[in-house]
């Protein structure tokens, strides 16, 4: 019989805490759950709620694409991607449709979607307490690295964007200009630091699209460019298509667009050398964005990447496929895999560390709770008196 492996809790934060200290480079990826903390819509909320906003005939199509899908990709994405390849197999034609839906139809449905997904998450946006982000993003600033800090994101709302600038910190995204900022891919290719922006300013790396992008069509009336705007420019632009979970056909249309640029900055960056890539609030789920963090995993051994999860099944699914790396560190509330190793939490000693994120109760680390994440990095740190609430 198998002998059940155990982790010590203290132990694994403290290694993490070092490898924190030491490492020049370092960056983050965060999903859905990092918003959700704040009180906006994770990817299943946003779906229930975009179905239930959705009024005849744009609900009956919607339905019709949703049951089509497998019952694990019956969420918004999945569903805007399938809307998508519809309008590309369709070319948007009132004539030619697929399994019922039109192209003229899908092209309607894919407008509506993102208007109303603009609304749900503008309106939790405002609603929210952004102090905890604040502290991030006031953290990540006051660290000293020679290198930039990379920030990577699947989320659509501007919270890191508002953070960063009512904390008067600078950022850096790819987009250039004033009156209708564009996205300038070589600033992002570019291997001479003397071409970038400084590397104290965060990078910030919108993988799946934001609030404030928008598709603006060239001269020719074919091609699109993305341009991003101001808060609120959805009601003074509202025929404008917004930008959000690119589908396969929009990565295809040019490589100068961000999406890909993005991906290959992330691939750059797990790739390239020692590092650090902290990931919370992301179960896993996007295919695209698995196989640029497992193909680095394998590729480079000096890439150590650390998920936390609010819940374990993300990261028993990881260690079910077989996919838990040496060089993966997960840690879930009550198991985690380290160096490739899977088991649960079994607490020996407790010190200042542990004891403001483990619950005694269940026995559980709470690291998977973003909130929870930022106060960690913080005291690790010793830099609590630097960041901010306000």
């Amino acid at each position: 019989m198998a002998i059940e492996h155990k982790h010590d809790p203290l132990r694994e934060l403290s290694e993490i805490r070092n490898q924190l200290s030491y490492s020049k480079r370092l960056g983050f990826l965060f999903g859905a759950g990092t918003s959700k903390a704040i009180g906006i819509s994770d990817i299943a909320e946003l779906t229930t709620k975009i179905e239930k906003q959705l009024k005849t005939p744009e609900k009956e199509k919607f339905l019709i694409i949703k049951k089509g899908l497998d019952a694990d990709s019956q969420h918004i994405e999945a569903i805007l991607n399938q809307i998508r390849l519809i309008r590309q197999i369709t070319a948007d034609s009132k004539s030619k449709s697929f399994e019922k839906v039109s192209g003229e139809d899908a092209k309607k449905l894919d407008k509506k979607i993102c208007n109303i997904i603009y609304d749900i998450i503008s309106d939790e946006e405002s609603k929210a307490d952004i102090n905890v982000v604040k502290r991030f993003v006031g953290w990540l600033n006051w660290l000293s690295r020679d290198y930039p800090k990379e920030l990577f994101t699947t989320n659509y709302d501007l919270v890191l964007e508002k953070s960063a600038e009512s904390l008067l910190i600078p950022f850096y995204d790819g987009f250039i200009g004033a009156n209708e900022p564009f996205f300038a891919s070589e600033s992002l290719e570019s291997s001479s630091k003397y071409d970038s922006p400084p590397i104290s300013w965060i990078r910030l790396w919108k993988l799946h699209g934001s609030l404030g992008w928008f598709w603006k069509e060239n001269k020719d009336g074919k091609s699109h460019r993305v341009v991003r705007l101001t808060s609120g420019a959805k009601e003074k632009f509202p025929n404008a298509e917004l930008v959000i979970y690119p589908s396969k056909d929009k990565y295809e249309s040019s490589r100068k667009q961000p999406f890909i640029s993005y991906f290959d900055r992330l691939k750059s960056f797990l790739i390239e050398g020692e590092g650090i890539f902290i990931i919370s609030g992301y179960s896993f789920s996007d295919e695209h964005l698995n196989e640029v963090i497992f193909n680095a995993l394998n590729q480079n051994n000096r890439i150590q990447i650390i998920a936390f999860f609010y819940t374990d099944d993300p990261l028993d699914k990881i260690v079910k496929e077989g996919k838990n790396f040496p060089n993966l560190t997960l840690l879930g509330p009550s198991a985690a895999s380290i160096s490739g190793t899977y088991g649960k939490w079994k607490i020996g000693k407790m010190e200042e560390l542990l004891e403001p994120f483990w619950e005694k109760t269940k026995g559980n680390i709470t690291l998977g709770d973003f909130n929870q994440l930022v106060e960690f990095l913080i005291f690790c740190s010793g830099m609590k008196d630097k960041t901010t609430d306000s």
